[in-house]
């Protein structure tokens, strides 16, 4: 079908302009014009301090998501490879990795969505402004170009989608010698031995849900380094994966701790110094003594959370409301304190910095300005998927914050630790396989939160969200069938409670399901 030709409301040039061209702006701009709106994007990227750029897609497309999954799909590779022996296949004694060849990959990749993204806004008719975008009212947008020229745009409505930056630590030599994820995924040479300060996550806490922020991503760099073959350190000022459930946490940091990746508990970096060799001196302290250390590495990674880019927008001259200690701006739902003006994605407030989300609030956030529609996004109950070498995915509330909520008399927990069937063959650790179901504990047992760490784990978690949207009951998932044999069956088959004290490896499961089918309520009391 014709693109349909647009005309703009009143007398606005535009009847949106979307300030950012990442995965949230980009979704509602194109769902807007498909409703016969007129619409221009803008999308400007500042370098990194390191001089790092990309192009049209956001930090997702760019230095995010996708890079991330690639590189960790690598380390997997390798580690496939070693598992392949034990399978028949003949190979080396040692195999190597090229850094350069799979960074060339990657970008190559990326380079290619950046492409398709630009043609398709083309072909839908949504005018893309390279430039980056600030409010001079609540109706007007100016863009700074190449070359320092400047174009205003007037638009009836305006979405600001321009998401966040990585923040460094306010040491000195942090900014001069450290990259963060804007870098790492396109760093020239091999990175060597690895400092990587930061492995939590913030989550904001509400009546039903978790609201996870995008700071594992330290976490996960460090397991794909040393799968592929570096040296690698994560720094932790706290507890790894703050917010997450702490069982599934120390499971998974015990998990790379097995694998080889080195662990710095309790400790803040001091500074970074760069030595006449062209490698890094860091001076950190322990938090809990003060005791001071130092070592020397290649590359320096801080992935120590993020700042949204609302004070490049010039906020205050459009009269919008943002929190003081992070810049991230108010809303209900996506509606701003200012009429016109909407917000999607990470700059929002207490809202899940993760791309689908972004996407899914962007589409509905078009269809109810330009389309009457009423839906609005639901943020309660969003799965995520943390890439590191066991990958762990979740979808609900922790264990920490449902007895919060519930009290420990209120909820059960199930839970289990299983082998895949694929790791009988190469004798593979199944320590870090296992899963968590959370449930009220009044019948009928309503499920309100879904850990599952092992392979795959997204993929696993996944329809199990939907269901868990749907309303899912112990009693529905234990009479879900499963398909045999895959991993993701483990959570039909879950039929041990903490509260039982029995013991959830697998060697004791054909004693315990005969008491299961026999007395179920010794499992349930």
């Amino acid at each position: 079908m014709a693109p349909v030709a647009k005309k703009a409301l009143g007398d606005y040039e535009y009847d949106l302009v979307v300030i950012g061209g990442g995965s949230g702006g980009l979704a509602c701009a194109k769902e807007a014009v498909q409703l016969g709106a007129k619409v221009s994007v803008l999308d400007f990227v500042t370098p990194s301090p390191q001089g790092t750029k990309w192009g049209l897609g956001g930090t997702c497309v760019n230095v995010g998501c996708i890079p991330k999954k690639l590189m960790h799909h690598a380390s997997l590779l390798g580690e496939a490879i070693n598992d392949a022996r034990a399978y028949g296949w003949q190979l080396p004694e040692t195999v190597s990795h090229s850094w350069e060849q799979l960074r060339e990959a990657v970008q190559s990749h990326i380079k290619s969505v950046n492409w398709v993204t630009r043609v398709e806004l083309r072909d839908k008719q949504v005018e893309y402004v390279n430039g980056q975008g600030y409010f001079v009212d609540s109706h007007t947008v100016k863009a700074v170009m190449k070359g320092g020229v400047e174009r205003t745009l007037k638009a009836a409505n305006i979405v600001v989608a321009v998401g966040g930056r990585p923040k460094y630590p306010d040491i000195p030599g942090a900014v001069e010698y450290g990259i963060t994820s804007d870098d790492i995924f396109s760093l020239e040479k091999p990175p060597g031995k690895t400092l990587v300060v930061g492995a939590g996550c913030i989550l904001w806490f509400f009546i039903t849900t978790i609201f996870i922020l995008r700071e594992n991503i330290g976490l996960e760099c460090a397991g794909f380094l040393k799968g592929l073959g570096y040296d690698a350190t994560v720094m932790v000022r706290s507890v790894v994966l703050r917010g997450f459930d702490q069982q599934m946490a120390d499971i998974i940091t015990k998990d790379m701790q097995h694998r080889g990746v080195k662990f710095l508990f309790k400790c803040l970096p001091k500074s970074v110094e760069k030595q006449n060799d062209g490698k890094f001196l860091v001076h950190w302290a322990d938090a809990t003594s003060s005791e001071q250390n130092s070592d020397i590495f290649d590359t320096v990674l801080f992935a120590v959370g993020r700042r949204p880019l609302t004070p490049e927008l010039k906020v205050n001259a459009a009269g919008l409301h943002t929190v003081p200690e992070s810049g991230k701006i108010l809303a209900v739902g996506e509606k701003t304190n200012v009429p016109n003006i909407y917000a999607v994605g990470d700059v929002l407030h207490e809202k899940p910095e993760l791309t689908p989300v972004a996407v899914q609030a962007g589409k509905l956030l078009a269809q109810r300005i330009f389309n009457k529609a009423k839906l609005e996004m639901d943020y309660e109950n969003v799965a995520t998927t943390v890439f590191t070498p066991m990958e762990y995915a979740t979808v609900g509330l922790s264990e920490e914050s449902a007895v919060g909520r519930h009290g420990e008399d209120g909820i059960e927990v199930y839970h289990a630790y299983y082998k895949p069937t694929e790791f009988f063959i190469p004798q593979k650790s199944v320590e870090s396989c296992y899963i968590k179901v959370i449930c009220l504990r009044r019948e009928p047992q309503k499920v309100i939160g879904m850990h599952f760490i092992g392979p795959n784990a997204g993929e696993v978690i996944q329809g199990y969200a939907a269901a868990v949207k749907s309303g899912l009951t112990m009693e529905i998932l234990q009479n879900t069938v499963g398909i045999h044999p895959t991993i993701s069956e483990e959570f039909t088959r879950i039929f041990i409670t903490k509260r039982s004290g029995l013991d959830p490896h697998p060697q004791n499961y054909p004693e315990y399901l005969n008491l299961f089918l026999g007395e179920k309520n010794i499992f349930y009391s």
